[in-house]
């Protein structure tokens, strides 16, 4: 295989560059084909740190390219339809997909878990009023903490607060020169920081304050990888007829990965494991 069959990937461990790489080429480890170009160094206290690095392909490409193509084509010829067409079908309706859920729900374990953790639906009641929280306090008090956690980390960031009080919405954006540190693995470290800000700012609040807290688009990047991710996993199961069971995820990620996939025609999603190690698990119908 010539090397240009394979990409590079750097992290701090084999494992995580694993990761990288599953995420990127959309597969899951089993399908992941790789060979370790270096395991990296801790260094000494810091120092001389040197990251891990792995060349990866999808196991079989090399027949995938010379052949897959063709056979895909005549098999779809022969079905009734392709997985992008219920995609382009799905309903933009978010009431809908929550009664279309609900319907499967009644079936078994396993759509009941996926309703679980499925968007809820929008719902009709919204208020036509702001509510009384003091939006401004609010924010006071969440850039309060987050200019706390910044300092004694020595990161310089900004901020850009909002709050919505149609739906007590606090949105903050953070911008600086290092965000990644933010962000950390999957957007672990984002997600912690969202949480403590979620208690601080709800701390003795009679109405309860969503946050949603984003560095660099980051949430938006991320929802629309799943979503690939989980597009090309359900094609790859209704063509091999095997269910796939992808890498743990968190809450937030299941649930992206459920709702791309809750109006599929051929699959069908839920999830299975503890956390932090739940994962999503893709079958046939």
């Amino acid at each position: 295989m010539e090397d240009m069959d394979y990409l590079q990937f750097s992290a701090k461990s084999v494992e995580d560059a694993i990761t990288e790489a599953c995420e990127q080429l959309m597969v899951t480890s089993e399908e992941l084909e790789y060979e370790v170009v270096s395991e990296g160094s801790s260094g000494f206290l810091g120092i001389a740190v040197k990251p891990a690095v792995i060349r990866a392909r999808v196991r079989g490409a090399e027949k995938a390219v010379s052949s897959e193509s063709a056979d895909i084509a005549e098999e779809d010829a022969q079905e009734v339809e392709i997985p992008e067409v219920s995609y382009e079908e799905k309903p933009k309706d978010v009431e809908n997909k929550g009664e279309r859920r609900g319907r499967r729900d009644s079936r078994g374990r396993r759509s009941v878990e996926r309703h679980e953790e499925a968007p809820a639906p929008i719902r009709e009641d919204k208020p036509t009023e702001p509510s009384q929280v003091d939006g401004d306090a609010v924010i006071e008090r969440a850039k309060k903490f987050l200019n706390d956690v910044f300092a004694a980390m020595q990161l310089p960031v900004n901020m850009e607060a909002s709050y919505d009080n149609y739906g007590d919405y606090l949105n903050i954006d953070l911008q600086g020169d290092d965000m990644g540190v933010l962000i950390g693995k999957r957007g672990q470290t984002l997600d912690s920081l969202q949480y403590l800000v979620s208690l601080v700012v709800n701390r003795e609040q009679e109405e309860y304050i969503h946050v949603k807290l984003d560095t660099e688009d980051y949430r938006e990047r991320r929802r629309e990888t799943l979503e690939i991710l989980a597009r090309n996993i359900a094609y790859k199961v209704r063509k091999s007829r095997t269910s796939v069971s992808l890498e743990p995820m968190n809450p937030y990620e299941r649930r992206i990965i459920h709702a791309a996939l809750q109006n599929d025609r051929f699959v069908t999603t839920h999830s299975e494991g503890e956390d932090p190690y739940r994962r999503v698990v893709v079958t046939l119908k």
